[in-house]
């Protein structure tokens, strides 16, 4: 079954494959520890294939979440080359907690998927991006804690 998906998938165009919820699928068979050596490396080459040429970011959403890091390099790759051309994804990557999520991204610095984040990072005002950071909210409380009311009479 899961072998027909993925033959499926490898030749299904590049947002009908997409549509079809075809990525968390091929995400399960690559990670499903009961998974055979050949479903694997089958699910790992078409979850490859079909991710350079998504361009249907809601689909690539979820593999946000749950991508491990060799798969999630390619989901960002995808989001950096279609958020700089795109105002409407731009707004909606905010609203689905997708920018949020890149920010929880432990990149290493010079890699590849450090570059897409930066991309990334590039397409929206600096407050915007630190607003989502990590730590961010725990840093405005600290100033509240540490700021002196202006008092007047």
């Amino acid at each position: 079954e899961y072998i027909n998906i993925i033959n499926k998938a490898v030749v299904s165009t590049q947002s009908t494959g997409a549509q079809a919820n075809v990525l968390p699928t091929l995400l399960q068979c690559y990670l499903r520890a009961g998974s055979s050596e050949d479903l694997q490396i089958k699910a790992k080459k078409a979850l490859k294939n079909i991710l350079q040429k998504c361009v249907h970011l809601p689909a690539l959403e979820p593999l946000l979440h749950d991508a491990p890091p060799n798969i999630l390099k390619h989901v960002v790759a995808q989001f950096s080359k279609v958020l700089p051309h795109d105002a409407k994804a731009r707004r909606l990557f905010v609203t689905s907690g997708g920018l949020k999520k890149v920010q929880e991204i432990k990149a290493e610095p010079g890699s590849a998927l450090m570059e897409y984040i930066n991309i990334i990072n590039g397409c929206y005002p600096e407050e915007i991006v630190r607003y989502y950071s990590p730590g961010y909210s725990e840093r405005l409380l600290e100033r509240i804690d540490n700021h002196q009311p202006i008092m007047t009479n």
